[in-house]
């Protein structure tokens, strides 16, 4: 099965998000969380080791999708992968989806089955679905 990864600067931001998609995940994919830095007077901000230990928790050879929150979490989320094993860093893709919207699609996709790929374009398609109704 496929699983998430949520990163955000915000440690708050991102366990409420967790707690969404995982409703939604019910027992299918797992969902880990990588959020905020350790330090209490200043804890906001990303560390690429805690995100390549999300990702190790929640391995799957089916893959891994990091959904950021902020452009630099980008850049933590990119350095993650390259400290991963190689044969684990394969199955692992960042998406650019909005963090709610992609991950919340992203679960009920996963939880579905869906393979990698369709996962992450369901992640994609989410906001597309927010604009529809914005439209309207």
């Amino acid at each position: 099965m496929v699983n998430l990864v949520l990163v955000s600067h915000s440690e708050k931001l991102a366990e409420g998000v967790a707690e969404i998609t995982r409703q939604m995940a019910g027992n299918g994919c797992k969902i880990a969380v990588a959020a905020g830095i350790d330090d209490a007077e200043n804890p906001i901000g990303t560390d690429a080791t805690k995100i390549m230990a999300a990702v190790e928790d929640v391995y799957s050879t089916d893959g891994v999708v990091i959904f950021v929150d902020l452009g630099s979490a980008i850049l933590s989320a990119e350095t993650a992968i390259d400290l991963l094993d190689p044969d684990m860093a394969e199955h692992v893709v960042i998406s650019y989806a909005a963090l709610v919207e992609g991950a919340f699609a992203a679960a009920v996709s996963a939880s579905s089955g869906d393979d990698l790929q369709t996962v992450l374009a369901e992640a994609n398609a989410a906001a597309g679905l927010k604009l529809e109704q914005a439209e309207k």
